[in-house]
């Protein structure tokens, strides 16, 4: 017994592909991180922490390399584990850049990445000098693509229409503010920075789709 036709299986595939081209940087994205996951698998133990923090947006490297770093730390997943990030980036980046566009999609991508990093690292380097903080937290192993995903996040707020709106807006800033208050960790107030910068980025939504409303769509998924 056939669970699917072939009709069927080509019209999904059809989807698929259209879906993809409508956020050509979200997938490229993704594409150069399966590529670079794949490296770290090939990779020793001790080579690839050695590789990675070469990488970092640390405070170390970010004093001697910040263009180069800041580029570099946004094509590697620290732990190479790509799937979960690809329906992640399906579901959030994907979206944002359908309904921001390429650019403005990207411009709030960089905008997270690049100021909650060097605000994260401002706040770990005033702990090392006031000795909060070890010494040796000037090269920690810092890469990955979080914060730009916590900044698309947050923006995605605007994308939904209100009484929804406030009610996704309350549960990001539980999830990224909990940590923020709990493990109070560099990275955990970068995260939350993150959010803040997707939020702030409201200038960039004027002129978009209009905001979605999950109770329309529910009712259109209902209407015979």
């Amino acid at each position: 017994m056939r669970f699917f036709s072939r009709r069927s299986v080509s019209r999904l595939s059809a989807q698929v592909r259209r879906y993809v081209r409508s956020a050509p940087g979200t997938y490229l994205w993704l594409a150069v991180l399966f590529v670079t996951t794949i490296a770290l698998h090939h990779m020793s133990p001790e080579f690839e922490e050695d590789f990675l923090r070469q990488r970092s947006t640390n405070i170390h490297e970010l004093s001697t390399n910040p263009v180069r770093v800041l580029i570099t730390s946004a094509l590697w997943i620290d732990g190479g584990h790509w799937l979960p990030y690809a329906v992640l980036y399906s579901v959030f980046h994907a979206q944002a850049e359908r309904w921001l566009g390429t650019l403005r999609w990207l411009a709030v991508v960089v905008l997270a990445h690049v100021l909650a990093t060097y605000l994260s690292e401002g706040a770990l380097l005033w702990a090392v000098h006031h000795d909060i903080a070890p010494r040796s937290a000037v090269n920690t192993l810092d890469v990955g693509v979080s914060y730009a995903l916590a900044g698309v996040v947050g923006v995605l707020t605007y994308r939904i229409a209100a009484p929804w709106r406030y009610v996704y807006l309350a549960c990001v800033l539980v999830l990224y503010g909990t940590p923020l208050l709990t493990g109070r960790t560099f990275t955990d107030l970068g995260h939350f920075t993150s959010v803040l910068v997707g939020l702030a980025c409201y200038p960039l939504v004027r002129g978009r789709d209009a905001p979605w409303n999950p109770a329309t769509a529910v009712r259109r998924y209902r209407r015979p």
